[in-house]
């Protein structure tokens, strides 16, 4: 029955999302993860250990990581299916580990605020989604930054929690989330967490191979549905550029929203002050991002989700029936 709970928790996020004062009452799933991360970080990621010692500690504290929410999720969803509308239980439950509605209210603030505040609100907006130097970039800098999120975003925050749902259930898609939460705090090439966070950078790698290619796949199938976007060259940018990107997974959905779109993502860009260089994903280089474009992928990407939403359902009615 995994496959009509990750059809459930998808719709159910769409339509309620995770509201303010649940986070303000209990927090949020994501939260309480970080907080086991940091209390593992801080405990088992000792500079005066040898970089063979913080990669073994580091594997020790990502089983620990992704073991202790799936155990959690798998204990809940054997006690609600106990329950009258035990699958519904499950599936607000699971909501929360999906984020639709959070990531195109984000990215839609970006180019709201270009066009209401200017460059100096862009910058502002685009902060709570990217992590590189906002003050660096220009207007056309700020909408990249906006796209690329929102592409990379779809993958992580929505298509991949969704797959692992629909293939282990609630434990699966707990699990994924803590791996990925892990990757995004820990798993950074800096001195600190160059060794210890080594196996959850990996991990995180392997466990999104195939909700990048599906995201991909998504946003080429919608550019046949959205005026103005071009499945063909979508399609072209993916098998020419998603392998150039520097992270296995992020240049497929990067690659498809740049060719449908008409423009090159990625590149070298700075985060906390150190460039990092990166290929370029699409061929449109010689035209500038503008709010328009992050509009336009904001079109692109609820066609991607409903067909993603949409798909689930007929697989989820054909387990029910």
């Amino acid at each position: 029955m995994s496959f009509p709970l990750a059809f459930l928790s998808l719709l159910f996020e769409l339509g309620l999302g995770y509201p303010d004062r649940l986070v303000r009452a209990i927090g949020h799933p994501v939260i309480w993860i970080g907080k086991l991360i940091s209390f593992l970080d801080d405990r088992l990621n000792r500079a005066t250990d040898t970089d063979a010692r913080r990669r073994f500690l580091g594997v020790v504290a990502l089983a620990v990581i992704v073991t202790v929410p799936a155990t959690i999720a798998f204990a809940m969803e054997r006690l609600f299916g106990l329950l009258p509308f035990g699958m519904l239980l499950t599936a607000i439950a699971a909501s929360s580990l999906v984020a639709q509605r959070s990531l195109g209210s984000h990215v839609k603030a970006v180019a709201d605020a270009l066009d209401s505040g200017g460059i100096i609100a862009g910058r502002k907006a685009v902060s709570q989604i990217v992590g590189r130097d906002p003050e660096r970039l220009d207007e056309a800098g700020v909408s990249r930054a906006a796209i690329e999120s929102l592409a990379e975003n779809f993958s992580d925050g929505i298509t991949a929690p969704a797959f692992w749902l629909a293939v282990f259930g609630f434990a699966g898609g707990a699990a994924y989330k803590a791996a990925n939460t892990a990757d995004s705090m820990i798993g950074h090439r800096t001195s600190r967490h160059q060794a210890f966070g080594r196996a959850a950078a990996r991990f995180d790698d392997l466990i999104n191979l195939p909700a990048s290619r599906l995201t991909a796949l998504a946003i080429v199938l919608a550019a046949f549905l959205v005026p103005g976007a071009d499945p063909h060259s979508a399609w072209q940018a993916v098998w020419r550029d998603a392998k150039k990107h520097r992270s296995p997974n992020a240049g497929w959905p990067e690659a498809a929203m740049a060719g449908a779109l008409g423009l090159a993502l990625a590149g070298p860009r700075a985060y906390g002050g150190v460039m990092v260089d990166d290929a370029l994903m699409g061929d449109g280089g010689r035209r500038e991002a503008t709010a328009a474009d992050i509009r336009a992928a904001l079109r692109l990407y609820w066609t991607a989700d409903a067909l993603m939403v949409g798909t689930l359902g007929l697989i989820a009615f054909i387990f029910w029936f």
